[in-house]
């Protein structure tokens, strides 16, 4: 494959390097704002050789050329519509900024949330594994729960959770403009040891603090996301409305000192106690909503989540899944999740043994093992919506799935995995690979018996 080429033929096709406001990639994805989308030629884009598919989403054009060969790709085009391939910044406007232009609000908040919680997902993940490993430990008796071993690890596995108002305050804080060090601080102040950590310590009773005539609860928000969410938004607020009445002489010691001052004051008399609440209040829903509709509920999520996934708002999921970690001490939205990406590899891959089209075989394949191991964008957007029924055939396999794993209740002590890696960290092993099968094999045979015209796209 030359790259060069590949690239050169990209520009033309988009419409010229004017037509490109910005550009960045992810693993498998070129992602770029186009300033006039009636410009580009997607059928010719589409039959450019290394590509597996395009499509617009969340106010950007996407273009699928898979792991490994979007960064070869990335790394010619970029010079030719004049982007810097590191940081820059003189830029005037980053490209997500560009990206959320185009969004609407719905999609600008879903983006804004993925934004702060993809950067902290290896640290939930960690924690996750930790937790399943102790857990067979435990289970298997493999060593002694009071052992230096076992206390250590468990160490470990909750450090992730009882720090995480620091971690999402320092991503939020760099997500909503203000200083990220600040962001962190106002997480520690959240979870200070002179609060009660209630973090595995629920028949606890805090102490109430007299505050010129508030009762102050001292209670810790230790594994809370929403308090500290709207805190740290309140606080690059303050922040940018210091900086603007603040003479620059003094701005380097006025601003932090009045920031954290005022935040920390909003955080414990106001947000902090009403975002509790608020969590614990979509918590209550979703646990309501499970416990009654149970495998209906998990058949409709099921089938519809990758339909959810093509509008973007999925992106806001992370923020609901951590909070659920945290309150009820697993996950049982991800393995949902989990059988609508599988189904859609056992769709693609039901594609990839009738097809005749050998551009589509060709894509088809490596899709599907994409899929199996979390991600589905290649297997969506360059196969099962582009004939649509197969698209249908996965819904189908995702529904049945997702029936089946909240009917054996199967959670996962993390977030933002599925597919095969999602083994690492679910609590029950035995039924999630019978699920797994069950997705795929459904979408699979769904998918032979409603066909699909190779000549329609």
């Amino acid at each position: 494959m030359n790259y060069n080429e590949v690239a050169k033929q990209l520009v033309s096709l988009l419409g010229g390097k004017e037509n490109v406001v910005s550009a960045t990639h992810c693993a498998t994805r070129l992602r770029l704002v186009i300033e006039d989308e009636s410009q580009i030629d997607t059928e010719a884009i589409e039959e450019l050789e290394g590509v597996k598919g395009a499509f617009s989403s969340s106010g950007q054009f996407q273009i699928i050329f898979g792991t490994g060969t979007v960064n070869k790709v990335f790394t010619h085009f970029a010079p030719l519509v004049d982007v810097n391939i590191g940081e820059d910044e003189e830029k005037p406007i980053s490209h997500g900024d560009a990206a959320k232009k185009k969004m609407n609000p719905l999609a600008r908040f879903a983006r804004t949330l993925s934004n702060i919680f993809v950067p902290i997902i290896p640290a939930i993940v960690a924690a996750g594994m930790l937790m399943g490993l102790l857990g067979l430990m435990e289970t298997y008796n493999w060593v002694d729960t009071e052992s230096g071993l076992f206390v250590l690890l468990d160490m470990f596995s909750s450090a992730s959770f009882i720090i995480l108002p620091i971690l999402i305050g320092y991503s939020a804080a760099k997500e909503f403009g203000g200083n990220t060090y600040l962001g962190a601080v106002i997480g520690g102040i959240m979870i200070h040891p002179e609060l009660l950590n209630p973090w595995g310590l629920s028949d606890a009773q805090p102490a109430t603090l007299d505050f010129f005539g508030f009762g102050v609860e001292m209670l810790g928000y230790q594994g809370t996301v929403i308090p500290v969410l709207l805190t740290v938004y309140v606080m690059a607020k303050i922040e940018k409305g210091l900086r603007k009445v603040i003479p620059n002489v003094v701005d380097l010691l006025l601003t932090p000192f009045l920031t954290v001052i005022f935040t920390g004051f909003v955080a414990m008399l106001v947000i902090g106690p009403l975002g509790r609440a608020l969590g614990n209040g979509i918590t209550a829903f979703l646990d309501f909503v499970y416990g009654t509709a149970g495998p209906i509920a998990g058949f409709i999520f099921g089938g519809l989540y990758s339909t959810i996934v093509l509008t973007g708002v999925h992106h806001s999921f992370h923020a609901i899944e951590a909070e659920l970690l945290v309150n009820i001490g697993g996950n049982y939205l991800l393995p949902i999740w989990a059988m609508a990406n599988i189904a859609q590899g056992g769709a693609t891959l039901a594609v990839f043994f009738k097809t005749k089209v050998k551009k589509t075989k060709e894509i088809a394949l490596p899709a599907s093992v994409s899929a199996f191991l979390g991600i589905t964008e290649p297997a969506i957007f360059g196969v099962n919506l582009k004939y649509r029924r197969p698209f249908i055939g996965a819904a189908i396999g995702g529904a049945l799935g997702g029936a089946y794993v909240v009917f054996t209740q199967v959670m996962a002590n993390g977030i933002g995995i599925t597919g095969v890696p999602l083994f690492a960290i679910v609590q029950d092993p035995l039924n999630y690979a019978i699920a797994f099968l069950i997705a795929l094999s459904a979408a699979f045979i769904a998918t032979l018996l409603l066909g699909w015209d190779e000549e329609k796209k």
